[in-house]
């Protein structure tokens, strides 16, 4: 059965190839010549007529594009019949296909076209190859870039010795000035003084003065780096406040002065950047502290820390011993604190977390012993411009002669001494960088204070007694507020700063908390206009503050109560400004105008500052 289909195929293909070749002999005549072909099959075979598929298949064999007209079958000998005869006879059929006359390539006619005699060969240059004797190497990580030779570097301030004097319309007399021994990175060794005195024209001996002198030193080692240095300052002023609508008939004129020597030494291990390294740091440092009259404190504080690194993680310990001995004409305490503080510190790349607690113990006239939290959580919001932070910390506050005599130099004799406790301070806020040069930390608080410290007047103006004291704020005070700062760098010539704080209190036993402002706005500038000119600038502006008053004259016996007379301390703006020329490289003068606004400032009740006063002078470098 499979030969038969593939000898009528090869009929098939044999029929489409002469068929086109007779068709084109015969193409004169008018009519389509037929084309007979006679197909012998051998005996007992029965011939199968071509079907519509297998002229399907022929005409893609032989792309025949005619149609079969006619197909007519002539049977020859052996009878009529469609059987083999059973004689043995063959049995014959002829097909007969017409096709309509189609072309094929061999008729077609060329197109002739003249030659393009043209010359338009391009000019190929012979190419001369002459290979790199170099590996070609890929590396796609980044190469190290090699070390270059640092350019000798132009101190901005080459000369080391510096001396400035001015004088003013108060009296005003300044001068400062500082020594070094030059450039030398291994061993720094220097001095400096200060000195300020002003006479105000308000009221009468409204003088200040204050003196500073001090040397110190650094060496700095393979291992360990040492400082060390010593201060000598002496300040003095008289108690010249009082009522001007109501003038005491006699004042208590008294000259105050206060003397501090202090000193200090610390030997720290110096930084590397190297794995699981072992920091440690130890420091002594003192001071003996002491007033025109009685008052007296010594105080000497060692401390110091042992830090270990670990991958990521920093634990160590920190601790100080802190002892002062506290005298005036009615006492003499002994206030000493020893304070731990082990920690532990990890960070990643957006965050960072320190973990501790502090131990502190109180001795001496008093003693008790605290443990508080110490810790404080970084998390990085933007990348390298917003973080924000958390803190939870506690501590406590001793009371010293010298500090409160710092913020206020109109105190009497046998200051109260009583140490505060800060119970638990909680900060939250955000701090980062707005723009290129715009640095800002904004801050929520809320403070828990035992035994807050207030300065309050005791004045006795009948008797001509113009002093303060210091009182306590007896049971645990809240203080809610924000602190918001701000410093923006516009470029190497403009620099404007600026803080904010606002504090509301909830006083324990007090009615307000008296002498302490609610709101507090410091603000500066720092502008260079060339190289040769300079131009500062600063604001304060201090909110409403209260003070009391208890008086006992006047009552009718003397188991009446006293009468407690509250009085503001109105709210103020202190603008002051300076400039600077230099002329040349050693020589400048400058020129500083303080209270601009000339309004009468009260810091203290009955305690004015200076008005609007100038002074100016130069400064030579050598």
């Amino acid at each position: 059965m499979k030969l038969n289909y593939t000898y009528t195929l090869f009929t098939l293909i044999m029929v489409l190839y002469f068929v086109p070749v007779n068709a084109q002999k015969t193409s004169k005549t008018k009519k389509t010549a037929a084309v007979k072909t006679v197909k012998k099959q051998p005996a007992k075979t029965i011939a199968k007529p071509v079907t519509a598929k297998k002229q399907t298949d022929a005409r893609s064999l032989g792309e025949a594009a005619a149609k079969v007209s006619s197909k007519d079958t002539v049977k020859k000998g052996g009878g009529g019949s469609g059987v083999n005869p059973p004689n043995g006879g063959s049995l014959s059929e002829e097909i007969v296909v017409t096709t309509a006359y189609k072309p094929v390539l061999a008729d077609a006619v060329k197109i002739r076209r003249n030659p393009d005699l043209e010359d338009k060969t391009p000019f190929k240059a012979p190419l001369n190859y002459a290979p790199l004797d170099k590996r070609l190497e890929r590396n796609t990580e980044i190469k190290q870039l090699d070390a270059m030779k640092m350019p000798a570097q132009q101190d901005s301030v080459p000369l080391n010795n510096y001396i400035k004097v001015g004088a003013g319309n108060l009296k005003t007399t300044f001068a400062e000035g500082y020594f070094g021994n030059g450039k030398d990175e291994a061993l720094q060794v220097g001095g400096y003084f200060k000195h300020l005195a002003q006479n105000g024209t308000a009221y009468y001996k409204q003088n200040t003065r204050n003196d500073q002198i001090g040397v110190f030193g650094k060496s700095v080692g393979d291992v360990n780096t040492l400082t060390g240095r010593i201060d000598y300052t002496n300040s003095s002023n008289y108690f010249y406040g009082y009522d001007m609508y109501a003038p005491p008939a006699s004042l208590q004129l008294a000259h105050q002065y206060f003397n501090t020597i202090s000193g200090e030494g610390e030997i720290a291990k110096n930084y590397k950047d190297v794995e699981n390294d072992f920091t440690y740091a130890l420091k002594l440092k003192g001071y003996a502290f002491g007033d025109r009259f009685n008052a007296r404190e010594n105080n000497l504080v060692l401390s110091g820390f042992l830090n270990q690194t670990i991958n990521q993680f920093y634990t160590g310990l920190s601790a100080s011993l802190d002892l002062s001995t506290q005298k005036d004409s009615l006492y003499s305490y002994n206030n000493s604190i020893v304070r731990l503080n082990p920690y532990i510190k990890f960070q990643g790349t957006d965050y960072k977390i320190d973990a501790g607690i502090n131990i502190v113990d109180e001795f001496g006239f008093a003693s008790r012993f605290s443990i508080f939290p110490a810790a404080k959580l970084e998390y990085q919001v933007i990348p390298k411009y917003v973080r924000l932070f958390v803190e939870a910390k506690g501590d406590v506050n001793k009371s010293s002669l010298r500090d409160f005599f710092g913020i206020n130099p109109f105190l009497g004799q046998n200051i109260a001494i009583k140490n505060s406790v800060d119970q638990l301070d909680l900060t939250a806020g955000i701090k980062g960088t707005l723009a290129p040069g715009l640095g800002f930390k904004a801050f929520v608080f809320r403070n828990n204070v035992k035994d807050m410290p207030l300065f309050v007047n005791n004045f006795n103006l009948a008797a001509g007694y113009n002093r303060f004291m210091v009182i306590y704020d007896n049971g645990t005070s809240r203080v809610n507020g924000f602190n918001g700062e701000l410093d923006y760098k516009a470029s190497d010539d403009v620099n404007i700063f600026g803080n904010v704080v606002f504090k509301d209190y909830h006083m324990a036993s007090e009615a307000l908390a008296w002498n302490l402002p609610k709101f507090k706005l410091t603000a500066g500038t720092a502008i260079n206009i060339n190289d040769k000119v300079k131009i500062t600038g600063s604001l304060l502006f201090r909110g409403v503050a209260y003070d009391r008053t208890i008086s006992s004259s006047n009552l009718p016996n003397a188991n009446s109560a006293p009468v407690t007379t509250i009085t503001a301390i109105s709210s103020f703006a202190d603008l002051s400004g300076g400039i600077e020329y230099k002329v040349n490289k050693q020589v400048s003068i400058f020129g500083q105008v303080n209270n601009i606004l000339n309004t009468t400032n009260q810091s203290w009740l009955y305690y004015p500052d200076y008005g609007f006063n100038i002074f100016g002078g130069a400064s030579f470098s050598f």
